[in-house]
């Protein structure tokens, strides 16, 4: 009797034949390229599933680097992205300003950033309490002194900006320590804040020489901000000449001076405040004032 055998219906492999990918391998081959696709689409712009919180990096802000005050006095890489406000042009103002629009009940109090901090303080907090703001212009010496100080002006709404290095006369300088005694106070705004401040002052002058406002505008400062009035308030003549004087002179767009360093400042700005609401001036900052 002869037996037949039936074939198979899937006959086995040659060993030399190539091998056939079985199911299992395709399955993983498919479910890898999926995950390559999803990677993909999850970097880019309004994907369905956001990717993870990447570790931030030196070009991502961490965020106690929005807030400089609480960074180290003089850590530049800290400040750095600090948002304080930068210097404006003001086309229809002179190189040197002296005054604002006389069209407006506005007016500029300005004081020189110097002297002992508790001063400052008050004279700010008195200030505010009446709805002023005011704008300062900062003594690099005295920055490097009190580094907190400058974010407290910010903080409290006002300008802050460049009043020289070392406060000396600056008209009667070679052309590079003048030089330097601008660049100087600039940096140190830089470091405490991000910005080389609103405004330059000369120093130990009432208007500054063709040649310090051209080293102004270099280091960055389109105007040097001046005044015209002059509160007299560094003569210690006590608080109500200071403020007689002040409201004796004061109209429509005025930039008055006032000193931080002197006790009578404080004690009279009530008083001025009171009488500049009184007719009808408001107290701003000095780019309010020209804005």
């Amino acid at each position: 009797m002869v037996r037949v055998t039936t074939p198979p219906a899937h006959p086995p492999q040659s060993p030399t034949a190539p091998p056939v990918p079985d199911r299992r391998t395709a399955l993983r081959s498919g479910a890898a390229l999926a995950a390559g696709t999803l990677t993909a689409g999850c970097s880019t712009t309004g994907a369905a599933a956001p990717p993870p919180t990447p570790t931030p990096t030196p070009t991502q802000p961490r965020p106690t680097d929005s807030h400089p005050a609480t960074a180290t006095p003089g850590d530049a890489t800290a400040t750095a992205t600090a948002t304080a406000p930068t210097p404006r042009a003001f086309p229809s103002q002179p190189a040197e300003i002296t005054h604002g629009p006389r069209t407006r009940p506005r007016v500029a109090l300005t004081f020189h950033g110097q002297g002992d901090p508790a001063i400052a303080a008050s004279v700010l907090g008195e200030a505010e309490k009446a709805g002023a703001r005011v704008t300062v212009l900062a003594v690099g010496t005295w920055l490097d002194e009190h580094p907190d100080i400058a974010r407290r002006i910010l903080d409290g709404g006002h300008d802050l900006g460049n009043h020289t290095l070392h406060h000396l006369d600056i008209n009667s300088m070679p052309e590079a320590d003048a030089d330097a005694e601008i660049r100087g106070c600039a940096d140190r705004l830089r470091r405490l804040t991000g910005s080389i401040g609103t405004w330059f002052r000369a120093s130990r002058t009432a208007r500054a020489s063709p040649e310090v406002a051209r080293l102004a505008r270099r280091a960055g400062y389109p105007h040097v901000l001046s005044y015209d009035v002059d509160s007299l308030d560094y003569t210690s003549p006590g608080a109500p000449a200071v403020t007689r004087k002040v409201i004796g002179e004061v109209r429509n767009g005025s930039v008055v001076s006032l000193h931080f360093g002197y006790a009578d400042t404080v004690t009279a700005l009530p008083s001025l405040l009171h009488e500049l609401d009184r007719r009808g001036l408001r107290a701003v900052t000095t780019t309010e004032l020209l804005s």
